[in-house]
């Protein structure tokens, strides 16, 4: 009987594992499918009021990208170049496009690989490279480095940390950044090894300390994706000069209100 009793609770213990081991594959196959989420849709109907060009970006390894490119002044203002997060469509950024119709800012967003009807899988890598060519199709215009803010919203602020690190852009601006994105799925996954099985790390905390151009971060407390503390952590750890909103009730998708443009504005008044 005891044998028996044994043998269960052994083979017991063996199953959890299988199982367990089984997660871990799947989680490590189907890994950017839960990353990256370019056929979710928000998108609430509202009318793009803000005029755009729609333009063509080429990267590197020959990937075309969707961009909508906003063109005031390219002399007398900045232009900020926008990244957006993990799902979605550039549809789903028009609420807050619209706001940048009353500041002094060009705006070129762009549509990542695999996003918007791009050709292409997203990795880390290969945002990497969107983003530099986003910057590189701005050069071409005739623009310095001193003539971009780079701004980055969710996911997008990887990018945009990534590419301010040692260079002289105007400005920086972070919604909702997180630190790394090891730390951001711990938070879904707290039994996951996930520092050993993630290949898009991400790792926005190794990286702010590189950065010394204008910083402006922007997060919710209510944030339910990637907590508040990572955002107050990526200001903490910044370098002068910084900026900060911080909000108690937004969410993920923080609230474009009065307060909210203000602060932008005011933040890329004091760049030109």
């Amino acid at each position: 009987m005891k044998i028996k009793r044994r043998n269960f609770y052994l083979e017991f213990i063996i199953g959890i594992v299988v199982v367990y081991l089984t997660v871990l594959i799947l989680l490590f196959i189907f890994q950017r499918s839960l990353m990256y989420h370019p056929l979710e849709n928000n998108y609430s109907g509202v009318k793009l009021k803000v005029e755009v060009e729609k333009v063509k970006i080429v990267t590197s390894d020959n990937i075309n990208l969707l961009g909508w490119f906003h063109k005031k002044d390219l002399n007398k203002f900045k232009t900020i170049v926008y990244f957006h997060g993990n799902a979605g469509t550039l549809e789903n950024r028009i609420y807050k496009l619209n706001h940048f119709n009353d500041m002094d800012v060009n705006f070129l967003i762009i549509a990542w690989r695999g996003f918007s009807g791009n050709l292409g899988k997203p990795s880390e890598k290969g945002l990497y490279e969107d983003g530099k060519s986003a910057i590189i199709w701005l050069k071409k215009l005739g623009l310095l480095e001193e003539d971009i803010i780079i701004y980055g919203e969710s996911l997008g602020t990887g990018i945009a940390t990534e590419l301010a690190q040692n260079n002289k852009f105007a400005g920086l601006i972070l919604e909702t950044p997180f630190t790394s994105m090891v730390e951001a799925a711990k938070n879904f996954y707290p039994y996951i090894p996930v520092g050993l099985l993630l290949k898009d790390k991400y790792k926005n905390d190794k990286k702010i300390s590189n950065i010394n151009i204008p910083l402006l971060v922007m997060h919710g407390e209510d944030d339910q994706i990637v907590p508040f503390w990572m955002g107050r952590k990526i200001y903490q750890m910044a370098n002068q000069p910084k900026y900060s909103y911080f909000t108690k009730f937004d969410d993920h998708m923080m609230e474009y209100d009065e307060k909210l443009v203000f602060t932008l504005k005011t933040f890329i008044k004091s760049l030109n």
